[in-house]
């Protein structure tokens, strides 16, 4: 397997990128989650689905917004247990004695209408252990 890293920057870098990628690769794309892929993450879906490239996303939404398939943190899984930290620290524990905490449910979602218009089947396995499947 071969890794390319796509700049995510700037749009026109982006778009330049992905062309390129999608002329010489046969591989998809893997969106990971950073302040620049969330700004720029609807032209990021939108050159996947122009150009046929199957994309693996960071977030739900992105599913939702045509991605084909999403895998990441339960952010209101997250927000929850924040509000127990608040908490914590409002009765007078100190932030510094508190454990720093990594997300603990994950989220899937695939988007089968995506599949569909990338002439994918998506296994029944992997639909089954969806947590949201798009149609």
């Amino acid at each position: 397997m071969e890794v390319t890293a796509i700049n995510t920057r700037e749009a026109t870098a982006i778009e330049r990128d992905i062309m390129t990628f999608a002329t010489t690769s046969s591989g998809g794309l893997i969106v990971t989650a950073g302040p620049l892929a969330v700004l720029h993450r609807s032209l990021i879906v939108t050159l996947a689905a122009r150009h046929k490239l199957p994309a693996i996303y960071f977030e739900r939404q992105l599913a939702a917004e045509g991605g084909l398939i999403s895998y990441g943190p339960d952010f209101v899984d997250q927000y929850g247990r924040a509000a127990n930290y608040v908490d914590r620290i409002l009765k007078g524990e100190k932030p510094a004695d508190l454990p720093v905490q990594a997300p603990t449910k994950y989220e899937l979602a695939i988007n089968l209408k995506t599949a569909k218009s990338l002439s994918l089947s998506v296994p029944n396995t992997l639909i089954g252990r969806a947590d949201e499947v798009i149609e």
